[in-house]
């Protein structure tokens, strides 16, 4: 089946969905299995969002998908809406390109999955929101994010070693705004968690601090490439690094290399 043809049967999807909403709402149905058709027909709302996303309908996907959502809330599943969420996150992330509003689903995601007790899954959702947050210079909300999820990690064996990294990130968003932040908030990071103490990443936040301090823009890329030659950076950190060489004087675009 081609492009049309599944637009074409998702179309009748929504609409047999819609029907049997309608339905749903009266009298006689609610007393004898209004549910289950409201059920059927937030299940067709999914199938049809699929069809639509495979013919890069995007818009009506996150209309058919939205249209679920609002059917499974009044229905207490926020699970299976946190989950839609995030589909609809991912389109306006891959395919729409739109951040703002992928930024929103996934908070209302990760919201219904705090409601539900599913703490990773909101962690999950919340790191996807304060790294877009930073890349859009919003790093008060980044840090935030990052301090309250590395917080609720670091007592758990499973999950601590994760911590040093988003304490690491909300370090270098304080870094972005200001010297100092970054000196404070790294103190007080040590003293939550010594662990941190010894990471490589504290060690390299130390030596970033002081090249810094010193204006030293040569020390600076080499504590980076230091740490590079081990651990590889990422996207996120190569760009959030570059931000902070750019306000050491005298330094324009550069690289970290």
């Amino acid at each position: 089946m081609d492009n049309t043809g599944k637009e074409r049967e998702a179309v009748q999807l929504m609409a047999e969905a819609e029907k049997r909403v309608k339905g749903s709402h009266s009298f006689l149905r609610g007393l004898f299995g209004g549910n289950t058709r409201v059920e059927e027909a937030c299940e067709m709302y999914t199938r049809a969002a699929n069809m639509f996303k495979i013919a890069k309908n995007w818009s009506e996907a996150i209309n058919c998908l939205n249209a679920a959502i609002d059917i499974y809330t009044d229905m207490g599943r926020f699970t299976i809406a946190a989950k839609h969420h995030i589909t609809i996150a991912e389109i306006y992330e891959a395919e729409l390109v739109d951040i703002e509003k992928a930024i929103a689903h996934y908070e209302q995601a990760a919201d219904y999955y705090k409601g539900e007790e599913s703490n990773s899954s909101a962690n999950k959702c919340l790191l996807k929101v304060a790294a877009y947050a930073a890349q859009l210079e919003q790093y008060q909300k980044a840090i935030e994010i990052y301090e309250q999820v590395g917080t609720n990690t670091m007592d758990n064996p499973l999950l601590k070693y994760s911590a040093k990294e988003y304490f690491f990130k909300a370090a270098l968003c304080h870094f972005i705004v200001d010297e100092l932040n970054a000196k404070l908030a790294l103190e007080k990071y040590e003293e939550m968690f010594p662990a941190f103490t010894d990471s490589r990443e504290c060690k390299l936040l130390k030596k970033l601090l002081e090249a810094h301090e010193e204006q030293n823009c040569e020390a600076y890329t080499e504590a980076v490439k230091e740490f590079d030659s081990i651990s590889r950076l990422d996207q996120w950190l190569t760009t959030m690094l570059l931000r902070i060489k750019k306000s050491i004087q005298g330094e324009g675009d550069g690289d970290l290399k």
